[in-house]
């Protein structure tokens, strides 16, 4: 199915190519001037120039070609050459019915190739509640996930749970000394309880407490250095009582992703690319590329023509440890075996940029991924009214179970202000609660480009007015409650006509979900996506006030508008979907 600009960009092309011109000059855009025209090119002043010729004479030229498509009802020239399109009433018509035909992706457009494509993001923590810290990870990678899959590719979320290293042996140690694992701390092969011995309260406690003492105490220190090398080593005990660690705290991370409508299809912990690393050491020995550097290993990774020196990446530490980056690296060789990949997306902290720069130079330096496979998509902060980094009015980081928590007292409290939900169950309308505050949250995110930071303003969030969450829920669940109320009075939709200026809008936006979900493909970035739904939302606002639907003048008038009315909910619900964001029926 293919976009109203892509079609007139063709014709336009030819009309610049019969006159000599490269075809690729003959770019159509949105028009500057909807009041004037539909679709504008510029192409001919960039042509002229090429050619030393005047370019509003060459637009003429152009415009004189294009005079006989049926497809346009006007060509026009203005200014030093620009040219003018607007659309014919039929043409809209025929695509409107295109767009309504399409169930599934509602005039959108796939890739031409599948890829295999993984996303990395959210990166949850073994013992450590979720923060509001994860909150931007999880939201555009969810979102960006779902956008990949939905434009063709095949893709796997993975979590990259961090269930491996120092503080695994800091964890066992303090449950040690707390009496709480005794049955898995004998040496042998166990068997040892199937039951967890500690909860997620017990982790969430001992984990900070273990980390403060490790840093006063040397001699627990090195014990829990100890214990983290057994672990890794296979000690069966350990294993055991790590094993329960991870259990118990995804566990919890399942609770709150699902609060979010976040999931993953792969839950791989840093601890999976462990069996990677001793044959990656190797290869990138034989190939040269370890480095033996004041006791420890690296690999260079600088470039001729950098302008700023890289640090090496560091495989081996001078204590024998793989570090940080040898597990990213080594996730990238598992990941290369199992599932296969054409393109990995870490959705991290623009903060971690130079980390991801080193692993994937070094990982195309070893042949481990081609170049332009590994992309890191840094994100800005969501910050506080200072301006820094979002913390609670006591100075700390707010969990993220308690921010979903406020979000949903304060969606409560405005749909009880608007008075929306009253005369529903009790169940549904926490439901509805639950959505509005999910929305709230993600929209306000999303609709900030990925690489910006934001600030966090729960009531500007909530609003059910402006650009927010809020007020897309309440437009789509607006749109359900017309085509309820046409079905029950038996009227259906039919054939599409288009003659009123809000219906032209309407539809012009809706041909604009094709290059919308194309960009924010290409740039990896929702925030288009976004843009798209809160312009579609106001768009039908705007059609709905100037055209009656249930009270148009005549059946066949009806019929178009509900068809209209049905086109652009499927097609709001699908952008919304592709954030991560459920509607519900009614408020």
């Amino acid at each position: 199915m293919t976009d109203l600009k892509s079609v007139l960009g063709e014709a336009v092309g030819a009309a610049f190519a019969a006159e000599g011109v490269d075809a690729a000059l003959a770019r159509v855009t949105a028009s500057d001037r909807p009041d004037l025209a539909d679709f504008q090119s510029n192409g001919a002043l960039a042509a002229a120039k090429a050619l030393k010729a005047n370019p509003r004479d060459l637009a003429s030229r152009v415009a004189e070609r294009l005079t006989a498509d049926p497809r346009l009802e006007s060509v026009e020239v203005a200014g030093p050459g620009f040219i003018n399109l607007k659309v014919a009433a039929a043409t809209l018509a025929e695509r409107a019915e295109a767009v309504a035909g399409d169930a599934d992706r509602a005039g959108a457009s796939g890739v031409d190739a599948a890829r295999k494509v993984i996303i990395d993001y959210a990166g949850p923590n073994v013992a450590k509640p979720m923060h509001v810290g994860h909150l931007r990870s999880s939201i555009i990678g969810e979102s960006l996930k779902r956008l990949f899959r939905f434009r063709g590719d095949q893709v796997w979320g993975d979590a990259h749970f961090g269930d491996w290293g120092f503080q695994m042996g800091l964890l066992i140690v303090a449950c040690a000394d707390e009496g709480l694992a005794d049955a898995f701390m004998a040496e042998g092969d166990g068997p040892f309880p199937a039951g967890s011995p500690v909860s997620l309260e017990d982790l969430e406690r001992l984990y900070p407490l273990a980390a403060g003492k490790a840093k006063e105490d040397e001699a627990f220190r090195d014990r829990a250095r100890k214990a983290t090398a057994e672990l890794q080593a296979g000690r069966a005990g350990y294993r055991a009582l790590w094993a329960h660690f991870v259990a118990v705290s995804r566990s919890a991370l399942e609770r709150e992703f699902s609060a979010l409508g976040v999931d993953f299809d792969l839950w791989k912990g840093e601890s999976d690319a462990d069996a990677f690393v001793p044959g990656m050491v190797a290869d990138l020995e034989k190939q040269g590329l370890l480095i033996e550097d004041q006791g420890a290993r690296i690999v260079r990774v600088t470039r001729e023509g950098d302008k700023r020196d890289l640090p090496p990446l560091l495989v081996v530490s001078s204590e024998g440890s793989a570090m940080y980056g040898t597990t990213d690296l080594a996730t990238i060789v598992g990941r290369r075996e199992d599932p296969g990949f054409d393109l990995i997306l870490y959705v991290v902290d623009q903060r971690q940029a130079d980390h991801f720069e080193q692993v994937f130079r070094a990982a195309c330096l070893a042949g481990y991924a081609d170049e332009g496979a590994l992309e890191h998509l840094g994100f800005g902060t969501m910050n506080g009214p200072d301006g820094k980094p979002f913390k609670t009015r006591a100075g700390g980081v707010l969990k993220l179970h308690d921010l979903i928590t406020m979000a949903v007292d304060k969606a409560r409290e405005r749909l009880k202000e608007a008075e929306l939900g009253a005369d529903l169950p009790e169940a549904e309308f926490e439901d509805i609660a639950r959505k509005v505050a999910v929305a709230a949250l993600k929209f306000a995110d999303l609709s900030n480009n990925r690489t910006t930071s934001y600030v966090f303003d729960l009531d500007r969030f909530m609003s059910f007015e402006g650009k927010t969450g809020p007020y897309l829920l309440y437009q789509a669940v607006r749109i359900k409650s017309l085509l309820r109320k046409a079905a029950d009075q038996g009227a259906a939709a039919g054939a599409v006509a288009v003659a009123e200026p809000a219906e032209r809008d309407l539809v012009l936006t809706l041909d604009a979900f094709d290059q919308a979900a194309a960009d924010a493909y290409d740039k990896r970035s929702p925030h288009l996506i976004a843009e798209h739904a809160y312009r579609l939302a106001q768009s039908f606002s705007k059609f709905y006030a100037a055209c009656p639907v249930l009270a148009a003048p005549d059946e066949a008038t009806r019929a178009s508008r509900l068809a209209l009315s049905a086109a652009a909910l499927r097609q709001l619900e699908i952008a919304l979907d592709l954030l991560g964001i459920a509607t519900p029926e009614r408020m």
